[in-house]
């Protein structure tokens, strides 16, 4: 289905089958909620620009809602929603000799911010994903706050944009 056809069913579907859709891409339940308020989008990056400025009016608890929703780096996701499919395509330049040291760079970063690290993985490898890691691991709270919605903005627009390429 063409980026058109697939953004005015969205803009006509009911706002449960929107929020369902908008979920897929940042599980926040306040996030869907904005951007399925926003419709009719004219086009795509219309869409976006609604995603990204919902991702930064997100409460902190609205984002670790979302950040809920995302596996660790370097660790498969459960499921086999599109979701989960999603987040093993965007992982898949993570090679097995480096899992260890991406499992204890999350174990750091859950220790220091009591969260998952989110990090936007699509066109990525492995060893970018464990430095970006190891660098956040400086921030401070502040700092790291705005680098989690910059990603979870990152991750939500990238997955809008696959979900209005797609067929449905």
């Amino acid at each position: 289905m063409s980026e058109g056809k697939a953004l005015a069913g969205f803009n006509g579907a009911s706002r449960a089958e929107a929020e369902e859709a908008l979920l897929a891409c940042c599980a926040s339940r306040a996030f869907a909620a904005a951007v399925a308020d926003g419709r009719p989008y004219r086009d795509l990056a219309e869409l976006t620009d609604a995603a990204e400025a919902a991702v930064r009016a997100l409460a902190w608890p609205d984002v670790l809602e979302a950040l809920a929703a995302h596996p660790r780096i370097g660790e498969p996701p459960a499921g086999d929603g599109r979701e989960a499919s999603w987040s093993r395509q965007e992982q898949a330049g993570v090679p097995d000799r480096l899992r260890a040291a991406l499992a204890e760079a999350n174990r750091a970063y859950e220790e220091r911010f009591g969260h998952v690290c989110l990090v936007r993985a699509s066109g990525s490898d492995g060893d970018e994903l464990l430095a970006r890691m190891r660098e956040r691991l400086g921030h401070d709270e502040e700092t790291e706050r705005a680098t989690v919605r910059r990603e979870l903005a990152g991750i939500a627009t990238l997955r809008l944009a696959r979900t209005m390429g797609e067929a449905r």
